[in-house]
Parts: structure tokens; sequence; C-alpha cells
């Protein structure tokens, strides 16, 4: 017996799901519960740049400015005296040469060469292991030392501080005053000895008041260090222009301000040696003429 047709009639693979409560076609439309996720509120991130371009500029920047506070401490590093007390020293330097050759033509002793009279001082020492006792030779480097350290005690007795203040231009003419006469002194003893050992303390004084006033830029009675600093500061030039082929473009803002003050400083201590010899040069010349009264010229 069969069973009837409407019972066991096939049915397609569209039909099952399209009845099928497990499979519903793609583009049916489903509700869907929301979720805690779907309703908290949306998270904003702030994040930084791009750490690429302006990371560069920033550490660009900081670098520059580092470099300017470096270039502006070396420019403060030397202030050039005013061309008043560079005219002042420069005129302290060719009487302070004067009186130097002028001693040695006279008497055979240099006033201010103190560093030869402590050389003479240390030879004359050594001479008596080898009996040789120049007791008058030691006497006079002695003598002329001391009188060196003397003229700048009466100094730092009169100027205490490196700085005019009440009084301090008396002070400082009062020093000019009692160098004048030490000199007069100097050209009026007759006693050899005498007469070197108050021109050295002239030139004590007068070392002490511009180091005093000026500074230890300014030296008036030696140029040992003038020569020295003079020496020293071409070659930094030097090694910077070698550094940058020779091209001041090439050079960064320190270094620039490095030549700067190297030149401000050569301008100061190139005259300064100049003067001195100019000083030397006049000295032997007015020696020839007025002998021991030459020291009455400076």
């Amino acid at each position: 017996m069969m069973a009837p047709a409407t019972l066991f009639s096939p049915r397609s693979a569209a039909q099952d799901k399209a009845t099928s409560p497990c499979r519903r076609d793609a583009a049916t439309p489903r509700s869907v519960a929301p979720s805690p996720a779907h309703l908290a509120p949306p998270v904003v991130s702030f994040r930084s740049p791009s750490p690429s371009a302006p990371k560069k500029e920033v550490t660009r920047e900081s670098c520059t400015s580092d470099m300017k506070r470096k270039a502006l401490a070396t420019r403060a590093g030397f202030k050039r005296p005013s061309f008043w007390v560079m005219i002042f020293g420069w005129s302290l330097a060719i009487c302070a040469g004067f009186v130097n050759v002028v001693s040695f033509r006279r008497w055979g002793l240099f006033a201010s060469h103190v560093t030869g009279a402590t050389a003479a001082i240390g030879m004359r020492i050594e001479g008596f292991h080898h009996d040789k006792h120049d007791f008058d030779d030691l006497g006079e480097a002695l003598w002329l030392v001391f009188s060196f350290l003397l003229g700048a005690f009466t100094c730092g007795l009169l100027i205490d501080k490196n700085q005019v203040h009440f009084l301090g231009k008396a002070f400082y003419g009062s020093a000019l005053v009692g160098n004048a006469l030490l000199l007069l002194v100097a050209a009026l003893a007759n006693d050899r000895l005498t007469s070197a050992c108050f021109a050295s303390a002239a030139c004590g004084l007068q070392n002490a008041m511009c180091t005093s006033h000026f500074g230890a830029v300014v030296r008036t009675t030696h140029v040992t260090g003038t020569v020295t600093d003079i020496g020293s500061t071409l070659g930094r030039m030097a090694m910077l222009f070698l550094r940058n082929s020779c091209r001041r473009s090439r050079m960064n803002v320190v270094e620039r301000a490095e030549v700067g003050v190297d030149a401000r400083k050569l301008l100061v201590l190139g005259p300064m040696w100049v003067c001195f010899l100019f000083g030397c040069i006049s000295g032997a010349y007015v020696e020839n003429s007025m002998q021991q009264y030459a020291f009455l010229v400076p």
C-alpha cells in the first residue's frame, strides 16, 4: 500500500534553508541585541606626533641655543679696555722700556728684568761650590729683586683694590707722583747700585699700579708675558682657521666668537710690545747724550 505523495514529496535545499530556523539567508535582516561594548563611549586616543621631523627640529633648536649661549659667554670672558686706557698703558710701556735701557747702558743692570736678576742669584749661589765668591754680583741681584718687590709693595699700600673708588683717582695720582720721584732720585744718585735700585723700584710701582687697575692683560714693564699671550693667541686662531679650511664662513657661532675675542686681545697686546720696543730705542738714543740724567725724561 503506497503512502500519499503529499506526505513524502522531496523538498529542495532552497526550501529547507527558507523554512529551517537555524539556517537563514545572509540577506535576511536579523535583530542583534546590543552588547556592553557597543554601549561604551568612544575612546579618543591622543597620540604624539610623528617623532621624525619635529624631534629633529627640537634638537636642532636646542643645539643652536646652546651654541649661542657659549658664544655669549666667550665674548663676555674678555672685555677690551677703553681706548684712553690703552693709550695710557702704551705710554707707560714706552717709559718702562726707556728706563730699562738707560739703566743697562749706564750701569749694566736691567731695572725691570727680575727674571734675569733671579737667574743671576742662582748662578752666584752655584759659584760658591767652585770657589767663585762673587758677593758683589750676588748682592746686586738681590737688591734689584728686593727693590722691584718694594715698589710693588708700595703700590699695594696706596691702592688696595682694583677699582677707582673714594679718592681712588687721587691714590693713582700719588702712585704716579711716587714713580716720578723714584726716577728723579735715580737720576741724581751717584752710586751705581743705588741708581739702579731706585729705577727698579719705580718699575715695580708702575707695573703693580697697571695690574691693579687694568688687570693682568696690561703689563708695562716687561714683555715676556705679552709675547707669550701673542703667540698663544695666534696659535688658537690659526688652529680654528685650519680646522675650517681657512674659511671663516665655515665656522660656527662659538668659533667666530673665539676668533673675535682673540683679535681684540691682539689689538691690545701687539701695540704694547711695539711701544716697549719704541721706548727701548728712544732710551738708547737719549742716553748717548744725557747719560744718567736720561732718567728725567720719562
